[in-house]
């Protein structure tokens, strides 16, 4: 069972006029297909002529960002990209300081603890501690997650700044990714009032079929939010009052993290 299946969005329809902006672009979509893209599909996906796309690309495979599989034609994130990505998540506290609160949450809950930051009109999935049973949800850091059907995106936009919010309640793509999405705005903007009113959001088969969350926001000190802290599990095995049950250990995690992650 997975919590992040849905596909990348994608990339804005203009092309970068400049190396460095096709360059990157290039290395985005690689970054996005773990498991290996051809040429062919990073010219079409990228706009980037095949023969400029393979200039890009190898310069990229030259530095370490990225790795050409021969046998199979297809290009890689690199180890030197993997080792930057290792760094950031330093930076941000995501490893050193979040690993350990997020391990305890799931000793306790016996259930994956996900954390996710808004980015843009989507969340980013940050770290992810699998939980004990043989039966759970897994999570991919690095991947994006739609914010109308998943806990930690409602409220990240429950606790956004108002302006941020607003405009996220007008923009956000309301496709239906479960059984119970919420394909409807004014529905949305009820839950995220909702969430914003007792600390925490919930989605119940939203995102996937067989699949409950609840989310609580990581405050600073002064009131912003920093991410979204969250608990997931198969419905078979949790109903959803369970699932708010386990809302005071999270808070708790959360208002750790909220003093010790480092400022963004």
């Amino acid at each position: 069972m997975s919590a992040t299946s849905e596909a990348p969005d994608a990339l804005p329809s203009a092309v970068p006029a400049d190396v460095v902006g096709r360059a990157i672009r290039l290395l985005v979509l690689v970054g996005e297909h773990p498991h290996g893209i051809t040429l062919s599909e990073l010219s079409r996906a990228s706009g980037v002529a095949v023969s400029t796309a393979h200039r890009l690309v190898n310069s990229l495979c030259r530095e370490g960002l990225v790795e050409f599989e021969a046998a199979g034609k297809r290009y890689k994130p690199g180890l030197r990209l993997f080792q930057l990505g290792q760094r950031a998540g330093q930076v941000y506290g995501f490893a050193g300081t979040a690993l350990p609160v997020m391990q305890r949450v799931t000793r306790q809950t016996e259930e994956a603890t996900l954390m996710s930051v808004l980015d843009g009109t989507r969340h980013l999935y940050v770290h992810y501690v699998d939980g004990p049973l043989p039966v759970g949800v897994r999570s991919d850091p690095g991947r994006h997650g739609p914010l109308h059907c998943t806990s930690m995106g409602k409220v990240l936009m429950a606790f956004a700044p108002d302006d941020v919010r607003e405009d996220l309640l007008d923009r956000v793509e309301l496709t239906p990714h479960g059984p119970r999405s919420i394909t409807d705005r004014d529905v949305l903007r009820e839950e995220v009032a909702r969430a914003a009113g007792r600390g925490y959001a919930t989605a119940d088969e939203e995102h996937h079929a067989g699949l409950r969350a609840v989310a609580v926001p990581v405050l600073r000190p002064d009131g912003t939010v920093f991410a979204a802290l969250s608990t997931a599990a198969p419905a078979f095995r949790r109903s959803m009052d369970d699932m708010i049950a386990m809302v005071p250990v999270l808070r708790s995690a959360a208002d750790e993290l909220g003093v010790r992650l480092p400022a963004r």
